[in-house]
């Protein structure tokens, strides 16, 4: 399809999915493109992507998080109200998060979560009529990678940063590990939890992850020898 690369700005109608709708195709349109009666127009500026054979969205460089119901985002505690504590997720209201929403929480067995610590949470609930409610599980009830995150380093990026990490064609966390071992989460509001061995390996892989926002995809392997070299 052609300029599909093209950029956009908020309020540009985008013909694209439009095409497509006309002959009865189904569309799918993701973050930065809103439909109303027949008329699909961009919500920010960037980017116009395509993913075959229907999927469309606004590729932005952008640090306001606004939250998506199934994304797993990190969250700093900041007070505890009666059975709920609420956390900090970078957008423009604090989420909810019960104590039940936890692996084998009960009213006699309550999860150790206190004002300050790093929770790892996916969005169960996200409107924006209604604030944001977080659970530490998954659908089976089993917490997986999900909870409250021990030590480690918590740093803030761009929403674009984090998408390109977490492409399953970005081969950087890949390279990096092979280099030092590491324990990362990556939330999709734009913060990332890094535990190396030492704090020295801790703030290299921070770094590493920084530079890569803006290199060339034909450098990431030469980033991560230069850090492993560094570090050793």
């Amino acid at each position: 399809m052609e300029n599909i690369n093209r950029t956009v700005l908020a309020g540009d109608m985008v013909v694209e999915p439009m095409e497509m709708m006309k002959t009865n195709k189904k569309v799918i349109l993701g973050p930065g493109l809103r439909i109303e009666k027949d008329t699909v127009r961009a919500s920010k500026c960037g980017q116009l992507k395509m993913k075959h054979p229907n999927t469309f969205w606004i590729d932005a460089y952008q640090k306001r998080y606004v939250p998506n119901r199934g994304e797993l985002v990190i969250g700093v505690v900041m007070a505890k109200a009666g059975d709920i504590f609420r956390l900090d997720i970078g957008s423009c209201e604090s989420a909810s998060l019960s104590y039940t929403a936890f692996e084998g929480a009960t009213k006699k067995n309550r999860p150790d979560v206190n004002v300050g610590d790093i929770v790892y949470a996916r969005l169960l609930i996200a409107h924006p009529d209604v604030e944001p409610e977080l659970v530490c599980v998954d659908s089976h009830g089993k917490k997986g990678k999900l909870g409250v995150l021990h030590e480690g380093f918590m740093m803030c990026c761009s929403l674009n940063l984090i998408r390109k990490i977490l492409n399953p064609k970005c081969t950087f966390l890949a390279l990096l590990a092979k280099e030092l071992p590491f324990e990362m989460a990556a939330g999709m509001n734009g913060r990332i939890w890094i535990r190396g061995r030492t704090i020295k390996e801790t703030i290299g892989v921070g770094n590493a992850i920084l530079a890569l926002e803006y290199l060339p995809n034909d450098r990431i392997h030469e980033l991560c020898d230069d850090i492993g070299a560094h570090l050793s």
